[in-house]
């Protein structure tokens, strides 16, 4: 709109509800000087414009939720919430000093507050939603259980006990839906019905109501199209209803009288003008038909507000759908009513209409104000009854750079010509908009080329700035969805494994060992099968992070072992899938492995990958903006879902050459790596010359370590007859030992008993189990027992061993225990007597 222009004064400052408007929207209203205003909760402000100070302020039992002002009678009329209509005398202001300075010693109030007495409701009704009142009459509009019901009322005055018997109609408009809360009591509907009264021209006009009570006159053409030849030849103004469902419908009220012994018939009465199919926020009507300076100025001195004719009505819904309707002429030549619907942005907070043809809707984000007096084609003057072509096609809303506008009210300012808004903002605050909208404001009509090149370019520099940083976001905002996404994958996969602690786990880890060769070197390879059965998907900012953990040397007591943790990025492992991981364990160049090694495996989340990258820009240089946006990363890195923990000791690492199942396949005896030289220099030596240092001479001159283990048989049958029925004793009890090493098929095929293995430095081992007879132990007699024995010519190999087998029955006593399996009775005193005599042999009894 060219040539708009605002000047905001700020007036005064009131205190609006908490979070913002109620279903009892703010009103204002202007006469003369004085301003009547309500914030949606129970206070209703006189304020004195000319001098600056606040009169009054009515203190009422609930939510004020309408006002509407006689000013002939020096009337204030006021919708209360759950209570009915208070009519206030303004003249009694004066008369109620007593009580102002009483209120006035609260330092929360510095005026003076006039508490309401429930005596001046002139209506009560709990239903009450909304009134408007006329010279001697009043139209109110009431929520039934399944129905609004539209009841017309001698007025009330001031001071006057309520009459119910004052009715003088009634009738039943559409179905409503009754709003939710506790059953008998009423409750505040999300949206109120708007009603106003339309004044056919040749009519008594309203008196005493200023702009913006829902009180106007429109045009003969228009009042006949929309309200038919009853309400013309009547000469009976009409009630117009905006509904909470969207419907726009409307009542003549000398109809409404006649049907005062009974309920009117809605099908006669009732006539629906249109559906907006969302809540009404505002009806008015305003001047759509340019006219002549002269003449307009004419209107602007001679004719009060409320005397002016409109020729166009307008209403608004919630959402910013606009209906336009006034009269036009048809192809053939006839008067027909153009109805016209527009999409202004919304949500719409209140609306008002001027008399220069705009009209001033405020959403939470900007005032704006539209034209309807421009048009798309050229007004022909000698059409009759100054009917005009057509409304305009699109309506282009220009803003007045005010935000979150709660109430509004127009006026015009005589000597300037102008118009002047009333605004009740959000925070509170009274402030006032003069605004001088002059759509015939000078535009260059011609420009220099040079002009219009440069212009174009600077056009197109602005537009790439813009497409480009359009660009970047939406580049930023698919990177912040994807890591929304991520995130809730990675809560989905959180809570599947947290919620399944044991059984089948959504998401496992399992580790296998084998020996394999390794640049001319037999290595301990474990290998890590990450195995997804869920429906989820693991995706970026997963890891698979695996801790081997090797203990410290046998023969060196006072040693540390050492950790390491291999990490492997996880890239797009869908359900179903797998993915293996293979790790060397050892030996290392020296031919040692310090045994056992605990492996444990997690899988660990990257808060800091995922959300990081989200919301740190890609190129700061190029957007030097985004630098100043806070980074709010997690303070945590990330987040570990243990998956498995397995310990790899010297039983699962012995190699038995000797019961290959063919010899192509039996394993080289391993050792460290060969140096060359020392091979060449083995090779030169005679045939009866023997080997030297200090393992060989150990081996030849010392006997073996030797270490043994005694178990219950009966513990040991009890535990293996399930796994291993038809097996001998001992040679179910050498495979129980041996289940996890690679070769216990082959040795459970062969039924041994007793077996000589290679550890990983080359040493042998020896195994041999075999059932005794245990004395002196049992009052009852000799226990059957299991012996099982290690041999090694390395203390530190037999010490490994011994340690393997030691936690391995530790965990069968445990889960037998837990069956409910009894130890034999023993002689304890007995037993701890050989324990002490046995210290210094490596053997136990179990």
């Amino acid at each position: 709109m060219a040539g708009a222009s605002s000047r905001v004064h700020y007036l005064s400052d009131f205190c609006c509800p908490l979070g913002g408007r109620a279903a009892g929207k703010p009103h204002v209203l202007r006469h003369d000087a004085e301003v009547f205003l309500s914030t949606g909760r129970e206070f209703v402000y006189v304020y004195d414009q000319e001098g600056g100070l606040l009169t009054a302020v009515y203190q009422f039992p609930d939510q004020v939720w309408h006002l509407q002002l006689l000013a002939t009678r020096r009337a204030l009329y006021v919708l209360c919430a759950r209570t009915g209509i208070y009519c206030l005398s303004l003249d009694s202001l004066d008369r109620s000093g007593s009580q102002a300075c009483e209120d006035k010693e609260d330092e929360t109030h510095p005026y003076p507050v006039i508490h309401v007495d429930p005596d001046a409701c002139v209506l009560p009704d709990a239903a009450l939603c909304a009134f408007t009142v006329l010279d001697d009459v009043l139209v109110t509009l009431a929520q039934g259980p399944t129905q609004w019901k539209m009841q017309l009322f001698e007025c009330p005055h001031a001071g006057e006990e309520p009459r119910p018997g004052g009715q003088v109609g009634e009738v039943q408009l559409s179905t409503c839906t009754p709003p939710g809360g506790v059953p008998g009591e009423p409750t505040a509907p999300c949206f109120l019905p708007v009603l106003c009264c339309v004044f056919p021209p040749d009519s008594r006009a309203p008196h005493g109501h200023p702009q913006g009570c829902g009180c106007f006159m429109l045009e003969e053409a228009l009042f006949g199209l929309l309200f038919g030849v009853d309400a013309s030849l009547l000469q009976s103004p009409v009630v117009l209803c905006g509904l909470p469902d969207g419907q726009l419908c409307c009542v003549a009220l000398k109809a409404l009288v006649t049907s005062e012994l009974a309920p009117g018939d809605p099908k006669v009465l009732v006539k629906i003008l249109h559906h907006l199919e969302e809540p009404v926020i505002f009806i008015g009507a305003l001047r759509a038909e340019p006219q002549e300076e002269e003449e307009e100025e004419a209107v602007r001195e001679l004719l009060p507000v409320e005397n002016v004719h409109s020729d166009c009505l307008v209403a608004l819904g919630h959402q910013g759908r606009t209906l336009a309707i006034r009269a036009s002429w048809s192809e053939s030549g006839n008067l027909v009513p153009e109805l016209r619907e527009y999409y202004l942005p919304g949500p719409v907070l209140c609306a008002a209409c001027g008399r220069d043809g705009h009209m001033y809707h405020s959403t939470p984000s900007d005032l704006c104000v539209v034209d309807l007096t421009r048009r798309d084609s050229t007004w022909n003057p000698e059409k009759p009854d100054g009917a005009i072509g057509s409304l305009p096609s699109t309506l282009c809303p220009a803003s007045l750079n005010i935000c979150s506008a709660l109430a509004l009210c127009v006026t015009a300012r005589a000597p300037t010509g102008g118009t002047e808004l009333l605004v009740l903002s959000s925070k509170g605050r009274l402030i006032t908009c003069s605004l001088d909208l002059n759509p015939e404001a000078p535009v260059p009509t011609k420009m220099a080329v040079a002009n219009a090149g440069q212009k174009i370019k600077e056009l197109l520099l602005d537009i790439g700035d813009v497409s480009e940083r359009v660009s970047f976001l939406k580049k930023a905002v698919d990177q912040r969805n994807k890591a929304i996404t991520s995130l809730n994958e990675a809560m989905n996969v959180s809570c599947a494994l947290l919620s399944s602690q044991e059984g089948d786990r959504p998401i496992s880890c399992t580790i296998t060992t084998s020996w394999s060769r390794l640049e001319l070197r037999d290595m301990l390879m474990a290998t890590c099968t990450l195995d997804n059965s869920s429906s989820f998907s693991l995706d970026q900012g997963w890891t698979l992070c695996i801790q081997v953990l090797t203990s410290s040397s046998a023969l060196d007591l006072d040693g540390t072992g050492s950790a390491f943790t291999y990490t492997i990025p996880v890239d797009r492992l869908g359900p179903g899938s797998r993915r293996e991981v293979t790790l060397p364990l050892g030996p290392s160049e020296s031919g040692v492995l310090d045994l056992p090694v605990t492996m444990s495996c997690w899988l660990f989340y990257s808060l800091r990958e995922v959300i990081g990258e989200a919301l740190a820009p890609s190129d700061p240089l190029e957007v030097p903006y985004l630098e100043k946006l806070p980074l709010n990363l997690p303070k945590q890195e990330g987040v570990c879902l243990p998956l498995c923990k397995r310990t790899v000791d010297m039983l699962q690492c012995l190699r038995f050459p000797g019961v290959a199942s063919h010899p192509a396949q039996a394993p080289s005896v391993p050792g460290p790596a060969c140096d060359p030289v020392e091979t060449f220099l083995k090779t030169c030596q005679g045939p009866g010359s023997e080997p030297t240092g200090a393992a060989s001479l150990r081996a030849k001159y010392l006997p073996p370590s030797t270490a043994s283990i005694r178990v219950s048989a009966g513990l040991l049958r009890a535990a293996l007859e399930d796994g291993h029925s038809g097996f001998h004793l001992c040679s179910a009890t050498l495979c129980w030992l041996l289940a996890e090493n690679a070769a216990v098929d082959v040795l459970r095929a062969q039924a041994l008993s007793s077996i000589q293995g290679i550890a990983p430095d080359g040493t042998d081992v020896n195994l041999i189990v075999h059932e005794v007879a245990v004395t002196d132990l049992s009052p009852a007699g000799p226990i059957q027992a299991v012996e099982i024995q290690v041999e090694s010519s390395s203390l530190a190999n037999m010490c490994r061993a011994h340690h393997a087998i030691i936690r391995r029955i530790k965990t069968m006593v445990t889960e037998q225990a837990a069956q409910g399996s009894s130890p034999p009775d023993l002689r304890m005193q007995y037993l701890q007597q050989i324990h002490a005599n046995h210290q210094v042999s490596p053997s136990a009894w179990v």
